[in-house]
């Protein structure tokens, strides 16, 4: 699955590459992104975590993305589409992680509507899922605001960083709830929605 840089307003999607890793190593070094997370890629855990992302790419399990906050042009995070399944248009948002600086501000939403457009209006997919730790509730909150419905928790899903054993709370968008999602995103960013 090819994808091209995304662009919007606040931010810019750019397929995760050799040439982001010192910036995202900056950005990722701060404890609280990681308290909720399957690995902590903070100091010298950060190669490990890219190298993986970037074999992943090239197993095609994960397109990752270096999210570019275009104000200052500074790298401010990562996000990716997970476990893409073209023969049933599937595909996961997930892994994403920013510096606290830009938590509650307009980068999340943009980055999840750019995700979300590409997937559903150019990628033509059925479903985008996103999954995230059930002691994360500020991660549940923001899913909710994007429209996606909680299908439930996936017991004993994952273990995380130092073997706890995490429950995963499941939401998805699907292609009816799109219009609706689209919109709503849309407004919470103030911009047309037939424009994104």
């Amino acid at each position: 699955m090819e994808v091209p840089i995304l662009r919007g307003r606040w931010v810019q999607l750019e397929p995760l590459a050799e040439e982001h890793r010192d910036a995202l190593r900056i950005a990722a070094d701060d404890e609280r992104i990681w308290v909720h997370t399957l690995v902590n890629a903070r100091g010298p855990q950060f190669n490990q975590w890219f190298d993986d992302a970037l074999a992943q790419r090239d197993a095609g399990c994960q397109i990752p993305f270096a999210v570019r906050q275009l104000a200052d042009q500074t790298l401010v995070g990562s996000t990716s589409y997970l476990d893409p399944v073209p023969r049933h248009r599937r595909v996961e948002i997930g892994s994403t992680w920013y510096t606290p600086q830009v938590w509650a501000t307009q980068v999340n939403p943009e980055c999840k509507l750019l995700l979300l457009v590409h997937a559903f209006d150019v990628l033509g997919m059925n479903r985008v899922s996103l999954c995230t730790d059930l002691r994360n509730t500020r991660s549940q909150a923001a899913i909710e605001k994007l429209g996606a419905v909680k299908e439930g928790i996936l017991r004993s899903h994952m273990v995380t960083q130092g073997g706890r054993i995490r429950d995963s709370v499941l939401y998805s968008i699907v292609i009816a709830d799109w219009p609706a999602a689209k919109e709503q995103l849309a407004a919470r960013l103030s911009i047309n929605p037939h424009s994104a």
